[in-house]
């Protein structure tokens, strides 16, 4: 597509997190709105005032940040503490966002909805029909399964709920161009429930390579500032949510502690478990490891976006955690992040699952079930032993990254797919 037919289209973003938020998909985002803001597109951004850990916080109802046209819509603010309260945020949202973009949209414009809140793709596809636009769901997450897997809801009148969710769910995929799934299980999961195949396609989620890079220990004044320097650290970076499961970690914590002197390792360093950002899961983590006096973890706050380098670095190894049940449903994007920073992976989940494949593929990290206290403390002992295999599988993760994950690469891919869908040919 030609320069003055691409700024002819506007590009229309629906988000309840934008920048300068620091969630996943605010800066899954940022990134995509800028980059293709960079290359001379127009492109809008409708999300909320809030900020993701700070309900409280009102941003600007408008302004343009790098090129790109920032609405943001009046909600409630009752944050995510209480499930009601956050359902009516939700509602409050999706009422006003609806408003924005009915204003916003015309024909031959793209809208492309995310998944926060969930169901979000039904209103928008509802505005498109009226104005005549056309209408991308970019799938961070796939809802209600989410909600069911979790647990959320119980009896029959939720499981009728989420049923008619489901049914309003799949009709919005249905009447899009293209739905976007962050995974190969994930599209199939879509598939599944009776998307097209053509209407569906997969692009994973990225990290900027150029803002998060490999730092040696010996340059990162995180690591000084946080009293690492002669440990050997365990990372968690970013939301320890519902979607996580923490008591692997827990047992395999109190199982390194209580190793007997001289045991595997006589020269081991000592073991830190660094958990770095916040969540639903945080507090417990927090009151469990109290209550067990475990003596090695540590806590800090979700660190600046620019200071990314500094703190992915400041461990040599990192975890992801996904329960099993939502394999297809969510793929963990800090898996990039990590990768960026040229550091190894040990994922907690299912061993066929979206990250495990990742990491067996490019051989950039290791896999231990859920539940395995045992299997996880092996590995972080064999790790910290064998500091060579660590940065081994650290530079092969950089490399993937690189090669399939950067930032660049995941703009020129939304790129092509986007002239495809504004030009009428979504299907190829």
């Amino acid at each position: 597509m030609d320069p003055e037919a691409r700024s002819a289209v506007a590009l229309i973003f629906l988000n309840r997190y934008f920048h300068p938020d620091h969630s996943a998909t605010s800066q899954m985002l940022a990134d995509l709105a800028f980059g293709l803001a960079r290359q001379g597109r127009s492109v809008t951004v409708i999300a909320s005032r809030q900020r993701y850990d700070d309900p409280a916080v009102r941003l600007p109802a408008q302004e343009t940040v790098e090129g790109v046209a920032v609405i943001r819509a009046w909600s409630t603010r009752f944050g995510r503490d209480r499930l009601l309260g956050r359902a009516v945020d939700y509602a409050t949202f999706t009422c006003a966002a609806a408003w924005a973009l009915w204003r916003a949209a015309r024909r031959p414009d793209v809208i492309i909805a995310m998944t926060d809140p969930p169901m979000l793709s039904v209103m928008a596809a509802a505005v498109r029909l009226l104005r005549r636009a056309t209408l991308v769901n970019w799938m961070q997450d796939v809802f209600p399964e989410v909600a069911e897997a979790l647990g959320l809801g119980q009896g029959r009148l939720p499981r009728w709920g989420f049923a008619l969710l489901r049914r309003l769910r799949d009709r919005s995929l249905r009447a899009a161009a293209v739905n976007v799934a962050v995974g190969e299980r994930m599209a199939a999961r879509l598939a599944s429930g009776g998307v097209p195949g053509e209407r569906i396609s997969v692009i994973p989620n990225w990290a900027d390579g150029r803002l998060i890079r490999p730092m040696p220990h010996g340059d990162n004044p995180l690591r000084r500032e946080w009293g690492l320097e002669d440990a050997f650290v365990v990372g968690y970076s970013g939301n320890l949510g519902r979607a996580h499961e923490i008591e692997t970690i827990l047992g395999a914590v109190a199982a390194i502690e209580q190793r007997p002197v001289g045991v595997a390792a006589p020269a081991l360093p000592r073991v830190l478990w660094l958990f770095v950002g916040g969540g639903a899961q945080r507090e417990a983590l927090m009151r469990e490891a109290r209550r067990r006096r475990l003596a090695s973890v540590r806590y800090e706050p979700y660190q600046p976006r620019e200071r990314l380098a500094e703190s992915l670095s400041a461990a040599d190894v990192h975890l992801v955690s996904l329960r099993p049940e939502l394999e297809g449903l969510v793929v963990p994007s800090k898996a990039y992040g990590i990768a960026a920073a040229g550091r190894p992976t040990i994922f907690i989940g299912d061993p066929g699952g979206e990250i495990a494949t990742l990491l067996e593929a490019h051989h950039c990290g290791l896999t231990v079930p859920v539940g395995d206290s045992a299997g996880l403390a092996r590995t972080v002992i064999d790790l910290a032993a064998s500091p060579g295999m660590c940065r081994t599988m650290g530079e092969r993760a950089r490399a993937a990254l690189l090669a399939d994950y950067d930032l660049p690469v995941g703009v020129g891919k939304w790129a092509a797919l986007l002239d495809c869908v504004a030009s009428g040919n979504s299907r190829r």
